[in-house]
């Protein structure tokens, strides 16, 4: 039916904001057969604890609703394990479905109509439909120059001016990489007040700069950190994420979520992951080796790429970036179309795996590229 037909029928009218705006769509399906550089995943899978502990999951687990006792204090001991300045409490962690759940829990506790919303372009794209469903007004910032340089000056003008009630950072930015100073963001923070800072950390272990460490939540109540077990631990297809931050403000985005939202099988994956650390480091270590090899590649090859934090990169093929897509998805290997960003049109966001797996892309890649 076309979409401007009438139904044969009358429907009950969904709101406003609703009817108006585009949902966020991801293409998940037929991924697995695949080397999957697409998505900013772990490339190899999780720890075999992980795997082991599914294992052995009792049926009890799967006939009861969940149970979380414990999961927050085994978050909090692997954090603070990190040689955070200020240690955590139990009660600054939220726990989700995935950050995605985490996200839009934040806009439904803190965000109501014609509220603003501060942000960066190009950035994670669910930012924005979380931000219409509440009929939010957007602002939207760009990076700046060629190495997509965060825009402070325009920041602190626009939370001057628009007094916004959530700023919501990437860092690292999803998909320029671009990195804020974490002492950036706590003034950021310290200086408005009445503004909520989300930072997105999904990426900080790629050499990013979190504010973990630096953070005291009690004196900087406004500040609200994201981190997942998707891209380090493996874990993508379970959805496990948390929030951290002041223990009001955490109660208050758990709030608006139901009891039973992270399943049993996400549970007992997420006590495995966080028990071995040593996988988590390992894999990182060679993500970063991965990095280190490919930026070398693209840079002796004359490549045009951009290649920052995070475990993934940009590159500007010189044919068409359609084309080059298709061609290394008959080799088995996909890649994310930048296709309608701003900023970055033509080019092709490619996760980095191991260095084996950048290997196979880099071949691929420059089999077609070079016909």
């Amino acid at each position: 039916m076309e979409s401007s037909e009438k139904p044969p029928f009358n429907l009950p009218q969904p709101r406003s904001e609703v009817e108006e705006m585009k949902p966020y769509k991801a293409p998940l399906e037929g991924r697995r057969n695949h080397l999957r550089l697409d998505f900013n995943e772990n490339t190899i899978g999780p720890s075999p604890l992980v795997l082991e502990a599914l294992k052995n999951i009792d049926s009890n687990e799967i006939s009861i609703y969940p149970e979380y006792n414990g999961l927050q204090n085994a978050v909090k001991n692997n954090l603070n394990n990190t040689g955070i300045k200020h240690p955590l409490n139990p009660d600054q962690i939220g726990i989700f479905n995935g950050v995605d759940a985490a996200i839009n829990a934040i806009f439904h506790a803190y965000a109501q109509r014609d509220d603003q919303l501060l942000t960066t372009t190009p950035t994670f794209g669910y930012y924005t439909p979380c931000a219409q469903m509440q009929g939010m007004r957007i602002v939207a910032l760009p990076y700046e120059g060629k190495n997509f340089q965060f825009p402070l000056n325009k920041i602190r003008e626009a939370l001057k001016m628009g007094k916004p009630k959530l700023l919501l950072l990437c860092n690292p930015n999803n998909p320029t990489g671009s990195v804020i100073s974490a002492d950036v963001i706590l003034k950021l923070s310290e200086d408005n007040p009445n503004t909520l800072v989300v930072v997105d950390e999904l990426y900080e272990s790629f050499d990013g700069d979190s504010v973990l460490p630096k953070i005291n939540f009690n004196s900087t109540p406004n500040l609200v950190i994201l981190r997942s077990l998707s891209k380090t631990a493996g874990l993508a297809g379970l959805r496990i994420g948390f929030t951290i931050g002041n223990s009001r403000v955490i109660d208050y985005i758990k709030r608006v979520t139901g009891p039973y939202d992270i399943n049993s099988f996400a549970v007992k994956a997420a006590f495995a992951a966080l028990k071995d650390q040593a996988y988590i480091d390992d894999y990182k270590a060679e993500v970063l080796r991965a990095r280190d090899w490919i930026k070398d590649e693209l840079i002796s090859n004359r490549v045009e790429h951009h290649i920052a934090g995070g475990n993934y990169f940009l590159i500007w093929p010189k044919r068409e970036s359609d084309e080059i897509e298709a061609c290394l998805k008959n080799d088995g290997i996909l890649v994310r179309n930048m296709r309608g960003k701003p900023l970055i049109e033509k080019s092709l966001r490619v996760s980095i795996g191991t260095q084996t797996q950048m290997q196979q892309f880099w071949d691929s890649y420059m089999k077609h590229e070079c016909k």
